[in-house]
């Protein structure tokens, strides 16, 4: 091979060795993204339970709005005001207009935060606080819908938290029509088991 050919081929090995090792750094960076952000987020939720606006980091346009515990699988995520695509890279988000105690659609991604929701039953007991508010909920409903021909609508007067994400979790292309919608009622008080409190 001449020295001509053999440095082409040296310089599309390193280039295709950079190519792979970027992609690998982006895929990895996008989960440790997402803990970090919901560290920073833990931390404007403190805050703002204190009675202090705070966003979670300087330029952020949006706020610690609520507080997600699902006991049984051990989750606690901090869910975001605002549904827009940069803040869903962060965390959960409530859906725009919205309403804990009332009628509450919460988003996240089916790769980072909301991956477990296929993990997810009829009678799994979850809890959702917001500033002023603190509720627990029972998974009723598990659904796959198109978005291309439903939407989730908001009910005023209804009580209800409704957990989506895209679908179907293993998809190798984001973004597709299909949603998995986990949908939860309010439990009586009575009704709630002594080993499933949440803090903080």
């Amino acid at each position: 091979m001449s020295g001509a050919r053999h440095g082409l081929f040296l310089a599309a090995a390193l280039a295709a060795a950079f190519l792979a090792l970027a992609g690998a750094i982006h895929a990895a960076w996008i989960p440790i993204k997402a803990e970090l952000a919901q560290w920073l987020i833990e931390r404007s939720w403190r805050r703002e339970l204190a009675g202090e606006a705070s966003p979670p980091w300087p330029w952020a346009d949006t706020r610690a709005a609520a507080l997600l515990t699902v006991p049984r699988l051990h989750q606690r995520l901090v869910v975001l005001d605002g549904q827009s695509g940069r803040n869903l890279a962060f965390g959960p988000v409530l859906l725009d207009g919205s309403d804990p105690g009332g009628d509450t659609v919460i988003s996240g991604h089916r790769d980072t935060h909301f991956r477990f929701l296929h993990e997810l039953a009829a009678g799994d007991r979850l809890q959702l606080r917001a500033r002023g508010f603190s509720a627990w909920y029972e998974v009723r409903e598990i659904d796959v819908v198109d978005s291309r021909h439903q939407e989730l609508v908001l009910e005023p007067g209804v009580e209800r938290v409704s957990l989506v994400t895209c679908y179907p979790f293993d998809s190798p292309a984001a973004s597709g029509p299909l949603r998995y919608v986990v949908t939860a009622y309010p439990v009586a008080a009575q009704a709630i088991s002594r080993r499933s409190p949440a803090s903080g």
